[in-house]
């Protein structure tokens, strides 16, 4: 399960790479390791225009479950999660590092990945919702009330040859290209799932282990 990557790519460089055409982001500063609970940015299509905002990451999960937030989609066949896998809710999570935790006993160390040393952008296969409640860490707002949030989460597909020695349950969904991104945005479901497959072992590679950040 990831629950922890980095974003260290400048903001305009982010605009031009993802074909964004409004940025309601901000002015965020570079975000080397993001964490669930935490705000992100992501791309998502309004019309037919990709807009860049700043959204929570961890959906709720099922009710039976306890609604727990959930920062990775497994089970793309649950009734709880396919009506966010349509296109209007489907969004692009630009990053630049991941971290899987390997099993170091007595502890665990995080083991980051990148698709080359220079860390450059890609996508995770992000959903997004609206949601009423509390959300926020607690340094961000220590009197937590209910408001309206906008969340996301991303899905998982089986472990590469270069992940799955580290933790081989599962990896994030990596769209690399702008047809993989095209397609995630605006394909057919059935289409769109087809995305759901680990890298080629020659697409990725490992740029640090320890640290709690990306490396970049």
């Amino acid at each position: 399960m990831c629950n922890l990557f980095g974003l260290v790519t400048p903001q305009a460089e982010i605009r031009a790479v993802f074909g964004v055409a409004l940025d309601r982001a901000g002015n965020p500063p570079a975000q080397p390791g993001i964490f669930p609970d935490q705000c992100a940015p992501i791309v998502r299509l309004e019309g037919d225009e990709r807009v860049l905002e700043m959204v929570r990451w961890g959906i709720p999960g099922p009710k039976q479950f306890g609604e727990h937030p959930v920062t990775n989609v497994r089970n793309v066949k649950s009734p709880h999660w396919r009506p966010w896998l349509e296109p209007e809710y489907r969004c692009l999570v630009p990053v630049s590092s991941f971290s899987e935790y390997a099993d170091t006993k007595p502890g665990k160390t995080p083991t980051w990945f990148a698709l080359d040393e220079n860390w450059p952008p890609f996508a995770f296969a992000g959903i997004w919702r609206p949601w009423t409640g509390v959300r926020g860490t607690r340094a961000e707002k220590p009197d937590r009330e209910e408001a309206e949030h906008r969340l996301f989460s991303f899905l998982t597909c089986e472990a590469s040859g270069i992940v799955g020695p580290v933790h081989p349950k599962a990896m994030p969904v990596l769209l690399t290209t702008p047809e993989e991104w095209r397609t995630w945005l605006e394909a057919t479901t059935e289409v769109a799932l087809e995305l759901r497959r680990p890298l080629p072992d020659t697409a990725m590679t490992i740029v640090a282990a320890g640290a709690r950040q990306d490396p970049a």
